[in-house]
């Protein structure tokens, strides 16, 4: 089979496709023909060595991806050859076989096709964990996400609506802020030409966010921060920008505000039923037609590594689709 594969951390441009042999299930696992891999900013770090988790060399990136099982492994319940699902293997799934641990696959949801599917589980499941179970975030609350435009931000704007909140999405342009206004933004903020604090007051009548959603980092985080309400909360997704804010933790103690990191991989593993909760909740609201991931782009294995450098450079809306038989 073709993979590609990191064989050093190091520039994205040295992955390459590879032909590998296929993977064999050990206990508790699975292999899946991967129909369907979706790119995550994650990808991109892990390969240059810069996530918190490094992977033996070599590997393949790929965090998520949907397709059909081929051969179960040893002590594996309630899945089967030809099963149609959806996994997060975290690493893997740029491959056109991937091994998958069983309790990391999931049915897919019916009425879902294998490119949605992949683009489903990572961006969906941060996002309802971030606001339901880290942001308590409420009917009638006001939530700002951040880098609005990207994988992650997509998701949260139709989470968000789905939750019965007001979305304030703010992002770098106004073609990206098209976008969002077309997945059910209330309004939105191009924090390149305005100031995002002062933005943020104004469409809130001077109250504030309840609710910060905060994949990028950078500048923009304090801004955010102060334009929290009183018991707001900032959720720290990522830091897509590149840089880790320095926050005064003075802004923290005023109007009480809370600042809540969120690690939905980790979290899975602490409540497994939460999560199950979680999957159970999105694939009635995709069924409902009140979320579904916007796939911007479809490439092939040996196109994922420019598609990686764009996301480096902020330059992708939506979600990137990676299709292992494609040529």
């Amino acid at each position: 089979m073709q993979a590609l594969l990191c064989r050093e951390y190091g520039p994205i441009e040295r992955l390459r496709v590879e032909e590998v042999p296929s993977p064999r299930p050990g206990p508790n696992e699975v292999v899946v023909e991967v129909r369907a891999s979706s790119l995550n900013f994650p990808d991109a770090l892990l390969v240059q060595g810069l996530y918190q988790v490094k992977p033996p060399l070599p590997f393949s990136p790929g965090m998520e991806l949907a397709g059909i099982v081929k051969e179960v492994g040893a002590g594996v319940r309630g899945i089967e050859a030809g099963d149609r699902v959806i996994a997060s293997p975290g690493r893997g799934g740029f491959a056109q076989e991937c091994l998958v641990a069983a309790d990391r696959v999931m049915p897919l949801p019916a009425g879902m096709d294998f490119e949605t599917g992949s683009a489903f589980v990572l961006t969906y499941c941060t996002s309802l964990h971030a606001l339901k179970d880290c942001g308590h975030l409420q009917p009638g609350e006001t939530l700002v996400v951040l880098g609005a435009a990207g994988g992650v931000g997509t998701s949260a704007i139709e989470v968000g609506k789905a939750m019965g909140a007001k979305v304030i999405a703010a992002a770098s342009s106004e073609e990206k802020l098209a976008l969002c206004k077309k997945l059910g933004a209330d309004d939105t903020i191009d924090y390149e030409k305005a100031d995002l604090r002062q933005r943020i007051l104004d469409l809130t009548s001077g109250k504030g966010a309840d609710v910060v959603y905060d994949p990028v980092g950078g500048a923009q985080t304090e801004a955010a921060l102060r334009a929290t309400a009183w018991r707001g909360r900032l959720l720290v997704i990522g830091f897509a920008s590149g840089v880790i804010p320095q926050l005064k933790l003075n802004l923290a103690l005023l109007k009480e505000r809370s600042l809540v990191g969120v690690y939905w991989g980790d979290w899975t593993q602490h409540d497994p039923q939460g999560q199950r909760r979680n999957i159970e909740q999105l694939a009635a609201w995709f069924a409902e037609g009140r979320i579904k991931p916007v796939v911007s782009e479809r490439l092939s294995l040996a196109e994922a590594p420019a598609a990686m450098m764009r996301m480096l450079q902020r330059k992708v809306m939506g979600k990137v689709v990676v299709l292992p038989a494609a040529t």
